[in-house]
């Protein structure tokens, strides 16, 4: 068997301390293609003595990787994007297989994003010393350690590369755990990463369930840092776990943002690109603005055209050119959507369009229909809790005030969004939102910024130089006379 058949279909291995090795075990679990229903990948599932040698190997390798210095981290930087944009269109294939998302999306959002990451993290390293002095002290940063980092699958190539390179870039050493849902293109970013040269032992890859290998990784002694991503849930249990050795927790976890949309507006662009942008991966998205916020008077014309906006959307095969929503990541994901939608027409939402079930003319596969709820209330189940689908709750405020605290009435704080024709207006209202990040207009996301959340949304900062920064311990040396 070639390499390229290994990485792609047959998932057996792991990668330990520069090497393919086996599995301490001999459990297996197939990956569907969530469109298909068709067996794509068959990985490993990893055991806490596989962790064990994941974390000896990566504590061996920080003594000297530690070391390097910024010349030889950027050299390295520099070689892996070299090797990731060879590898595009191999990496927007596997996503799309993997996790659904349509193969124009994997190939300009998802493989993209991954790709800037990388880029970002290596013009932090250019940009920066890391010391500062004051006076006779010298402020230094150092990398923090052993990391081990647990991503999710519903942007595997992002929250990768949004830990690794950071890491790598502070001189940390790392076991990464992927989502059991979305290995393969885990599997690819390790052979980048080990074509381009990163010492053995720097990186090491395990896959296997957050129950068993998760655990194991945030409990290990010899892991001075988690970085998660994922649902609030797993989040509390991995800082439990961490809890016991004092380990460094980054908490990168679930939203329910709102995007407050003032009077000032042109309604019919800004609603049908608030709609369109919900849907966006198939609203698999932890900052999605899922939550629409509109002045009461404004309320009919704005069911009318998230109506239209999510009926416009081409639902469909994601290896399609013409696709704009795949499904969503499995079954397991579908009936969770589905079961959300049912609690809001029971608690009394209007169901705009959408609903359950598949959309018309798909007969299998894990299609959620683009869904519009109005007449949403705060105390309503679908206003409260991340679906992690398509599903848009349109809500009704009067004044400012209340619109600013329909937006806060969540135990998540990580995302939010204002539209406002004035963006000094728009500025004080995003002022008053507890969330760690704030969209004016629908602005895109900016890769250098710190991204992250406030309340049960997390703790920690992913993305530029904040993210570097999250993987390095400070150190005060004292009485510093040098020059």
């Amino acid at each position: 068997m070639n390499r390229l058949s290994m990485v792609m279909h047959d998932l057996n291995k792991f990668y330990i301390n520069g090497q393919w090795v086996e599995p301490n075990g001999q459990e297996r679990l197939d990956v569907l293609n969530p469109a298909t229903e068709q067996v794509v990948s068959r990985l490993s599932v990893g055991s806490p003595v596989d962790v064990d040698c994941a974390v000896q190997a990566a504590s061996a390798a920080f003594e000297h990787f530690s070391q390097t210095d910024k010349p030889y981290r950027m050299a390295l930087l520099e070689r892996i994007i070299e090797q990731y944009q060879a590898r595009i269109e191999e990496l927007a294939l596997a996503t799309t297989e993997e996790m659904g998302a349509p193969i124009v999306f994997s190939r300009r959002a998802q493989v993209m994003a991954g790709l800037e990451h990388l880029t970002v993290a290596l013009n932090v390293l250019k940009e920066n010393d890391f010391t500062e002095r004051l006076g006779t002290t010298t402020i230094v940063k150092e990398p923090v350690g052993v990391c081990g980092m647990i991503t999710p699958w519903n942007w595997p190539l992002n929250q990768m590369a949004c830990k690794v390179a950071p890491a790598l870039a502070a001189g940390c050493t790392m076991v990464l755990k992927p989502s059991e849902l979305a290995p393969r293109t885990a599997y690819i970013f390790a052979q980048i990463l080990e074509d381009a040269g990163v010492p053995a032992g720097v990186f090491n890859l395990i896959n296997g369930t957050g129950a068993l290998v998760g655990a194991a990784l945030s409990a290990h002694p010899l892991v001075d840092m988690i970085s998660f991503t994922g649902s609030t849930r797993a989040g509390k249990q991995v800082s439990i776990a961490a809890a016991e050795n004092v380990k460094r927790v980054s908490l990168e976890l679930g939203g329910k943002s709102a995007n407050i949309i003032l009077d000032d507006v042109d309604f019919s662009t800004v609603i049908t690109r608030s709609v369109k942008a919900v849907m966006s991966n198939t609203g698999q998205s932890c900052n999605a603005r899922t939550k629409i916020v509109v002045p009461e008077h404004r309320l009919a014309d704005t069911i009318e055209i998230a109506k239209a906006a999510a009926e416009s959307i081409r639902v469909g095969d994601p290896m399609s050119d013409k696709t704009q929503m795949g499904p969503v990541a499995s079954f397991q994901q579908w009936e969770r959507v589905q079961a959300f939608i049912q609690q809001g027409i029971d608690q009394g939402a209007l169901l705009v369009t959408g609903g359950l079930g598949r959309p018309a003319g798909l007969e299998k596969g894990c299609f959620v229909r683009p869904t519009v709820f109005a007449h949403v209330t705060p105390a309503m189940t679908i206003a409260q809790e991340e679906i992690f689908g398509p599903v848009v709750s349109i809500m009704a405020y009067k004044t400012e005030e209340e619109a600013i605290a329909i937006a806060n009435s969540s135990i998540y704080g990580l995302s939010g969004g204002v539209c406002s024709a004035d963006v000094q207006r728009a500025k004080r209202v995003a002022a008053r939102l507890r969330t760690g990040m704030v969209h004016l207009n629908d602005a895109a996301t900016d890769m250098r910024a710190p991204f992250g959340g406030y309340k049960q949304s997390g703790n920690g900062r992913e993305w530029g130089r904040y993210g570097v920064d999250e993987f390095m311990e400070t150190k005060a040396i004292f009485g510093d006379l040098s020059n």
